[in-house]
């Protein structure tokens, strides 16, 4: 036996002859890296474990040094939420705005001293001039019960002496902002600002200090150091100053006599707290200018005019006007020169990139155009002429071309003739004959986008004319995004919905009220539900009631649901249309109320009520989402196919048949406008305007063709909100287009019935099969 196990050690030894080096180097790396780890751990030389290790070191609660506290061996500890059962849970209150919670600060507030004769001129040029460039602009004058002009915040003080005007504008600025500024400028309506560099002064400097710095002037008779600045060019003081000063404002009103406020509040901060003016702080200069009588703003070239900050004094509206165009067409000749040594610079770096002067886009410095992945992501362009535009809102193939869309091409060709002209200019001057064709498109990347083909007249120095075209392209580019101030709304208001029933409907109204049973009674959402029974001339007179099972499910849910109440209104129409629906509901309602107009097809949720929340703004805003519409179950298969040109975007969580259990095709209908958040005064406005401009047998047939949204549409100043709401999913249905409709409105009906069939694709099989089995 001994002889065939030879040989078989014999054979395995050869097998792993080749393998061994590797096995070897294995074995001796494992073994130098265990030995290396057991030295370093026993050794103990480590500072960090040594640091942790001695009880007087860093863990030692008494140390307090700063080297200490940077060799703590911090860990983390989680603490697990826990509360008392046995006490009661309190709502944690939230702030209105996160700016309050995390505790920060606008930058500036500029207030404006102004009187009863000039705060119908001057300060009126001073807001138009630079209200929109500052967070908050007031203006405090001493005349009583001072009527405020459009657009402008006055505060009246009721005396008009200059010491207790600036005493009272302190106090106020101290009472009711300051907690939420750190720069407060106190300017008089003479002084032109130039609020840019005013902000970006305010911007430069450190909050964290007493400040009191504008134009210094000198006290007669005191000394060098006791100085004020001077209020006709405007002043900065920072937050703590004001709240330093404000308990000695009543001591100075009393012992500080001033014929002006500033000299008065001067005096006032140097005998109180020893701060005088200064002109300079922080490497940062306050620049002023003092413009002479009857000097023209245009010929003033100087460095020290250049530069200001503020001009004093301004006599009249009309020249803070010329002061305004002037500095603004400093300010945008100072950034078409920084666009273009930036535009050189991009030039030079771009040689040096691995693309070369081919990765260089058009306009330099600006994105290139977007690149699309797919034929879906392709960008169209919209063809138009100086007359028509053949891209219309309604799918017409052509419609004029007017307002503000006129505006936009004209401008461009314009812009496209003084480009050219610039460049060619002397030799050659063009002048325009005619737009030959133009097109333009929206690239969210970088703009709009034109390209214009252009019959030009050319001009020689000689006199020598030529008709020549000539194709140009254009981009409107993208400015800086801005955030449109909105008025405050919340989540917490209640929605009234409002649930109009016609006879034929009733039998899909105890889905509905299922629906809202399980979405909004079963969450306790904020919420209630009115129906409007709507029955037929005959109906119900003798005979059963059509609603009475409507009226028994809503009953059967008051009792379910204790505290819940759904209440209804019988109403009796031959032909009702949705004004006059909602003219009965909403004289049963405050003109407060949020009123959510829906359908016996729609299921809201918590989501959807809560974005009529945030949408519907009184006084501002109404909102009409646009609902997912599910495709015939018959024509459309269980999924539709994806990205089909005729089919919409499948929903999240709805439009999945309960049956099949499978998302169900469908699309966005854009036609229909039945489901509507507003409040009732906006509607009773909006109302109260349609019954002022059509009178009598007029106003009954407009009332016969008109829809709740077609009436903020026409008649209201509000902004109408339109968009497609994922939350709003429908079954298909086909809607009843009654024949008193407007011709608007019966065709916007057909054709919501016609595309709510099926996708194109659906509808070409359907006709394909059909085709096939009529051949057989």
């Amino acid at each position: 036996m001994s002889g065939p196990a030879t040989m078989r050690l014999s054979s395995l030894l050869a097998l792993l002859r080749p393998a061994l080096p590797l096995i070897l180097g294995l074995s001796l790396g494992c073994s130098l890296s265990l030995l290396r780890v057991s030295w370093i751990q026993g050794e103990g030389e480590d500072p960090c474990v040594e640091a942790v290790g001695k009880p007087g070191g860093p863990q030692n609660p008494d140390s307090k040094t700063g080297l200490d506290q940077s060799d703590e061996d911090f860990k983390p500890r989680i603490v697990p939420y826990y509360r008392d059962p046995n006490k009661p849970y309190k709502k944690v209150l939230r702030t209105r705005y996160i700016q309050t919670e995390l505790g920060s600060r606008e930058r500036l507030l500029v207030a404006v001293l102004t009187s009863r004769t000039t705060l119908s001129t001057l300060a009126v040029a001073v807001n138009r001039t630079a209200a929109h460039h500052f967070p908050r602009l007031l203006y405090f004058t001493g005349q009583r019960g001072a009527r405020a002009p459009a657009g402008m915040q006055v505060v009246s003080h009721g005396d008009e002496r200059p010491a207790w005007l600036m005493s009272e504008t302190l106090r106020y600025l101290h009472t009711h902002f300051g907690a939420d500024y750190d720069w407060f400028f106190i300017m008089q309506d003479d002084t032109y600002v130039q609020a840019p560099r005013l902000a970006a002064l305010a911007g430069h400097l450190s909050i964290n200090q007493d400040l009191y710095l504008g134009r210094a002037e000198e006290f007669i008779g005191a000394g060098e150091q006791a100085r004020y600045c001077h209020g006709g060019f405007g002043y900065l003081l920072s937050r703590s100053l004001l709240l330093r000063l404000r308990p000695h404002l009543d001591g100075c009103r009393g012992d500080i006599l001033s014929a002006r406020p500033d000299e008065w509040l001067g005096r006032c901060l140097i005998d109180t707290l020893g701060i005088g003016c200064v002109s300079q702080h922080q490497g940062q200069q306050y620049r002023s200018f003092e413009l002479a009588k009857n000097r023209d703003p245009e010929k003033e070239g100087s460095s020290a005019f250049l530069s200001a900050f503020t001009v004093h004094p301004v006599s009249e509206g009309t020249l803070m006007y010329r002061l305004h165009k002037r500095f603004s067409a400093l300010e945008l000749e100072r950034a078409y020169n920084e666009i273009e040594q930036l535009q050189a610079q991009i030039r030079n770096l771009t040689v040096l990139t691995p693309e070369g002067e081919a990765g260089l886009s058009w306009p330099v410095g600006l994105p290139a155009p977007f690149t699309p992945h797919s034929r879906f992501e392709v960008l169209g362009w919209d063809y138009f002429t100086e007359q028509h535009t053949f891209a219309c809102t309604d799918g017409a193939p052509k419609c004029p071309l007017q307002g503000a869309s006129r505006a936009d091409v004209g401008d461009a060709v314009d812009t496209a003739l003084e480009q050219l002209n610039r460049r060619y200019q002397p030799r050659l001057r063009f002048q325009k004959q005619r737009l030959l064709n133009g097109y333009r498109r929206f690239d969210p990347a970088r703009g709009m986008e034109y390209t214009l083909d252009l019959l030009l007249e050319a001009v020689t120095q000689r006199g020598h004319r030529r008709s020549l075209a000539r194709r140009v392209s254009l981009l409107r580019p993208l400015s800086r995004v801005e955030i449109l101030p909105m008025p405050y709304v919340t989540e917490a208001t209640r929605v009234q919905l409002v649930l109009p029933l016609l006879v034929a409907e009733a039998p899909a109204a105890l889905a509905f009220l299922e629906a809202f049973a399980a979405s909004v009674l079963e969450p306790r959402e904020h919420a209630l539900l009115t129906l409007l029974l709507v029955y037929g001339p005959r109906e119900g007179r003798g005979g059963p009631d059509p609603f009475l099972g409507v009226k028994a499910a809503a009953a059967e849910l008051e009792r379910r649901y204790p505290g819940a109440r759904l209440a209804w209104l019988a109403v009796r129409a031959e032909a009702p249309s949705q004004v006059r629906l909602m003219d009965v509901i909403s004289k049963k309602h405050p003109v407060d109320t949020l009123f959510f107009l829906t359908t016996v097809w729609t299921r809201p949720g918590s989501e959807v009520l809560n974005r009529c929340r945030m949408n519907a703004i009184s006084g501002w805003q109404a909102f009409f989402p646009v609902h997912f519409q599910e495709f015939n179950p018959v024509l459309s298969p269980q999924r539709s196919p994806p990205g089909g040109p005729g089919a919409g975007p499948d929903p999240p969580s709805p439009g999945v048949d309960p049956s099949r259990g499978a998302p169900v095709g469908g699309r966005f209908d854009r036609q229909a406008s039945a489901e509507g958040c507003f409040y009732n005064a906006d509607y009773l406005a909006a109302r109260a305007r349609l019954a002022s401009e059509l009178a009598g047998q007029e106003e009954e047939e407009a009332l016969e063709g008109l829809e709740v949204m077609d009436v903020f549409l026409r008649f209201s100043g509000l902004h109408l909100f339109r968009a497609v709401e994922p939350g709003l999913v429908q079954k298909f249905s086909l809607r009843d287009c009654s024949p008193r409709l407007s011709e608007e409105l019966y065709h916007r009906c057909r054709l919501s019935n016609l595309e709510g069939l099926g996708g194109r694709t659906q509808l070409a099989m359907a006709l394909f099969e059909q085709e096939q089995a009529n051949s057989t």
